[in-house]
């Protein structure tokens, strides 16, 4: 097909003249026509779901996990009026419970070590649920050596040798006199 010069071209409904090239001239235009679709797009249901499941993704992959507990507390220090014979200078303190399996041979370890110096003291968690709650005592059985003013000087955790329990006592009375095999374990 030829054309003659006479014959002007034509561009349709999108012309040079027409709406769409005016509206299309100014910069901003795409910005409003873009912010227009987003607009709408985001009230599609699979858009808002796919959105939603997207940031809850990140939000689980930013949470830490849940610190994983590597011990048990140990009481830092007690009323020694809570226990047997406050005046005494040094007291070891046994909490126990009569679920537990290992805490009556600690008990028979302990014992022994009770003096004119040395008060002993058995704390069972049923009988004195009140101390276990007050010094939150949550692992037993738990061995504490305390000194005159009711500072926790050692504690042993779990079932112990009468060799260590004796080491740690005597090594607290007296610094630098515990033999060589007689120490608390550290």
């Amino acid at each position: 097909m030829t054309r003659t010069a006479l014959q002007p071209l034509d561009h349709g409904i999108f012309g040079p003249d027409s709406v769409t090239w005016k509206v299309y001239r100014y910069p901003t235009s795409m910005t409003v026509g873009f912010a227009r679709t987003a607009l709408v797009e985001m009230f599609d249901p699979l858009v808002v779901a796919s959105v939603a499941g997207t940031l809850a993704h990140l939000v689980q992959r930013r949470r830490p996990d849940a610190p994983v507990r590597t011990g048990w507390s140990v009481p830092q220090q007690l009323d020694r009026q809570d226990f047997d014979r406050p005046d005494a200078p040094w007291l070891v303190a046994v909490f126990t419970s009569a679920r537990c399996e290992t805490c009556s041979s600690v008990v028979e370890v302990a014992s022994p070590l009770e003096s004119e110096a040395v008060a002993f003291h058995e704390v069972e968690a049923g009988a004195r649920k009140d101390l276990h709650d007050r010094y939150a005592v949550e692992a037993v059985p738990m061995v504490l050596l305390v000194d005159a003013v009711g500072v926790v000087r050692s504690h042993h955790l779990g079932p112990v040798s009468a060799t260590h329990l004796w080491g740690s006592l005597a090594e607290l009375r007296q610094p630098g006199c515990t033999p060589d095999g007689c120490s608390a374990g550290d």
